[in-house]
């Protein structure tokens, strides 16, 4: 297991979390113009409902939290998510997060890093968000141009 120290050192069942919160107005809002999702849903209404993307967020305060020597040597080229929204998140929903790496994998030279991230609602453990994440660490070659081992 990786977990404590470089997010590019996960290896395949490392668990991350979980991590626990109260989701904000403000967080909503921030995120939403940040990627510029300004449906009513998310902005416009009462009681605002977090878009099933916020778990990207997420995903960051789990790696935050099991990996605080930061993302290490190699970066991380976010390629491919998929996020399954089950049930709405309203502001001030206290909700649990956790993850876990499921596959890391050698393809042409790069490394594949895949990590499932859940969200549920704290306290009944009801499924609200479920998210799929697939990175590539940095990719790095030798001197003669070859795939670096």
């Amino acid at each position: 297991m990786a977990t404590g120290r470089y997010v590019s050192d996960l290896a395949t069942g490392d668990r991350l979390g979980p991590i626990r919160y109260s989701v904000s107005a403000f967080t909503v809002r921030e995120y939403c113009h940040s990627v510029e999702l300004n449906h009513e849903a998310f902005l416009g209404i009462d009681t605002p409902v977090a878009p099933p993307t916020l778990i990207h967020l997420d995903k960051l305060k789990l790696y935050e939290a099991a990996c605080p020597e930061g993302t290490g040597p190699d970066a991380r080229l976010h390629i491919e998510f998929d996020a399954t929204w089950h049930a709405p998140v309203p502001v001030g929903t206290e909700v649990e997060v956790v993850g876990e790496t499921t596959e890391r994998f050698e393809k042409r030279g790069r490394t594949y890093v895949v990590t499932e991230i859940n969200m549920t609602e704290a306290g009944t453990g009801r499924a609200l968000v479920d998210y799929r994440d697939t990175v590539i660490l940095a990719f790095r070659s030798d001197a003669k141009g070859e795939a670096a081992e």
